[in-house]
């Protein structure tokens, strides 16, 4: 909180008076309200630089150099969204809490989703726009995992891939994938350890389930070990989930913040380049958002 009231004395924000609000409902430990002042006031600046905007949920902060800091007023979602791991400040070690993984539902997952579902979790036009990037990042003979991989990994039609494993929790789903070679059911919430050799894959894939793995540090330490060097991890992340099986901090933060956290996720596995983000959304407030934060792993050419 101290941060945004930095923010408000230092940048001329109008309305100081909503820092005092700011202060009451962090006392009555009232988030939803305080977010909500927040971004009303963020909102209602044009001049105030926003590039570096992250929750205190996060302990952490972006810091963008000020060469590349640009005005909500002039910014579109795209230039904040890939700005987000520009030049991140992670705090020295990890600063997540167990509770911040917890879940409103933890029941075994396996009840959950015991039911197939064979519909897509993403409207047409951002399926539509994640088999168009995967087109430019997935190479003929890629040996790929897809992990938290259901009935389609949305892969191109014309994708030749090596050895390409789904990973995932339905196997009637995992059956209906006829883009995979083979497939494994596991629950990677109750056993995060893939069952693979190291240095198995060319190309690691998870499409819009990150927000379920409540293990992230060590599925991410997994998704390292069995990428090759210079392999590269692709997540794609949107704003639909099954919120009571999100864990808590995915659904008490926005999209940017979303790119934060999964980028820190790479930043404390270690074994990976520094992670990027790019902003696929193919019609900006029309349909759903599409965002891919991805990372090599280190030892690449």
């Amino acid at each position: 909180l101290n941060y945004y009231i930095d923010i408000c004395s230092n940048s001329g924000l109008p309305n100081r008076s909503t820092c005092c609000a700011l202060n009451r409902d962090l006392a009555l430990a009232n988030p939803t309200k305080m977010r909500s002042r927040l971004v009303a006031l963020l909102a209602s600046s044009q001049s105030h630089l926003v590039s570096g905007f992250i929750s205190p949920a996060l302990k952490g902060r972006v810091t963008i150099s000020s060469s590349s800091s640009t005005s909500l007023k002039s910014s579109s979602m795209k230039e904040l969204a890939e700005k987000v791991l520009a030049n991140p400040k992670f705090p020295p070690e990890w600063p997540f809490s167990p509770a911040d993984f917890e879940r409103t539902d933890e029941s075994d997952d396996s009840i959950f989703y015991d039911q197939p579902r064979l519909v897509y979790h993403i409207d047409d036009y951002a399926v539509r726009a994640l088999t168009q990037y995967y087109s430019h990042h997935l190479k003929d003979g890629d040996d790929v995992l897809d992990i938290c991989s259901s009935w389609v990994s949305h892969y191109p039609e014309e994708f030749k891939g090596g050895n390409v494993v789904g990973l995932g929790m339905n196997e009637y789903e995992l059956s209906q994938n006829k883009q995979l070679s083979s497939y494994v059911v596991k629950d990677l919430n109750r056993d995060p350890i893939f069952p693979f050799q190291d240095e198995s894959f060319d190309k690691v894939t998870c499409v819009v389930s990150v927000d379920y793995l409540n293990q992230p540090l060590e599925i991410f330490r997994e998704i390292s070990r069995v990428l090759r060097p210079g392999g590269e991890c692709i997540i794609s992340m949107s704003n639909r989930c099954f919120p009571t099986k999100a864990f808590r901090i995915w659904l008490q933060t926005n999209d940017l913040e979303h790119i934060f956290l999964v980028g820190s996720f790479f930043h404390y596995a270690g074994g990976f380049d520094p992670p990027s983000c790019e902003d696929i959304s193919p019609n900006p407030g029309r349909s759903d958002p599409l965002f891919i934060v991805k990372a090599a792993k280190k030892g690449g050419d």
